[in-house]
């Protein structure tokens, strides 16, 4: 592998890869996080932390088929102290998502981790997970989200050191939301944004058992997979068009349905910095970024690009 062909960057981290697991399939508990740490992912993201241990919701809450995955896990975690209390097990970059199911319980997560001074590299604030019974997604409130972010950047301005913050969006489908949510995030120090989170309360039906695939919420639950990819691509994109006419440095990371190298390729192409792998990482494990990294650079060999920015973004218009 050429040293320097995947070479981005987050924040003030310099990665080496491109490839890394999204927030939410085998990252929960230590042996699974060492298990990315020692794989070909350059950082090692956690599941969404919440204050305190979840069970999550009720079993059967996640099924696979050829198009995508349809979820309703219900932020099962081991909460925010477990996630701390292992960063010295960690070697790579490690950043934590973050999820409280309230304000001040977000918070607090964000003290102790402050608290902990500089042993986490990063958070990923969750502002999209739609599989919380009774609770609405904020990502979908601009007015909300502007009062949660700048709760938590007035507590993040007053630490030592850089921590590299990112926020996971919802799926967004309308030109005018695009619009009025960059408008909030460009108001902040974000590094990173993360698009996109499943698209929430889908479902899928098995027609000869005449039912549902999951039990909670009566089988509505988060969609991920191929079923999202257009999505996925639209949102990087458009969010790509507007940091870049407005001058913002907000990097993106791209995320749903991505099986193979080209789904990798067409995400850097729409504006990706890196992007996440969920459902294909659920089903594959850590071999996937290997596998998906190879396949990308053989197409960038065969395209004759020696780098990510020979191409980020670049995608034309007929």
């Amino acid at each position: 592998m050429n040293k320097g062909i995947f070479s981005c960057k987050l924040g003030n981290i310099n990665l080496d890869g491109c490839i890394a697991n999204a927030s939410g399939p085998r990252c929960t508990s230590l042996e699974e996080l060492q298990s990315l740490d020692n794989s070909k992912s350059p950082i090692v993201l956690s599941k969404s932390a919440t204050l305190e241990f979840r069970k999550g919701n009720p079993l059967p809450r996640y099924r696979d088929n050829d198009l995508g995955s349809i979820n309703s896990m219900g932020l099962p975690n081991n909460g925010i102290d477990y996630y701390l209390d292992i960063t010295d097990k960690i070697d790579k970059p490690y950043f934590i998502s973050v999820n409280g199911m309230t304000y001040e319980d977000t918070i607090e997560i964000i003290s102790r981790i402050i608290e902990r001074d500089q042993l986490v590299n990063g958070i990923e604030i969750n502002l999209s997970c739609p599989n919380i019974i009774g609770k609405g997604q904020l990502g979908y409130d601009p007015i909300m989200m502007r009062k949660y972010l700048n709760g938590i950047f007035d507590k993040l301005n007053h630490i030592r050191f850089k921590l590299v913050v990112g926020v996971k969006l919802p799926p967004y489908f309308d030109f005018s939301q695009f619009e009025d949510i960059s408008k909030v995030l460009m108001e902040f120090p974000i590094d990173f944004i993360t698009c996109i989170n499943s698209i929430g309360n889908g479902l899928i039906v098995d027609g000869e058992k005449e039912s549902v695939l999951i039990k909670p919420k009566n089988g509505f639950g988060g969609i991920g997979g191929k079923y999202v990819k257009p999505t996925g691509l639209a949102n990087v994109r458009k969010f790509y068009e507007i940091f870049k006419l407005n001058g913002s440095n907000i990097k993106i990371i791209g995320c749903g349905g991505i099986e193979n190298g080209m789904d990798a390729f067409e995400y850097i192409l729409c504006g990706a910095e890196i992007v996440h792998i969920g459902t294909e990482y659920y089903r594959e494990g850590t071999k996937c970024f290997d596998r998906i990294e190879n396949e990308l650079k053989k197409i960038m060999e065969r395209k004759r690009y020696t780098n990510l920015s020979e191409f980020r973004g670049n995608l034309k218009n007929i």
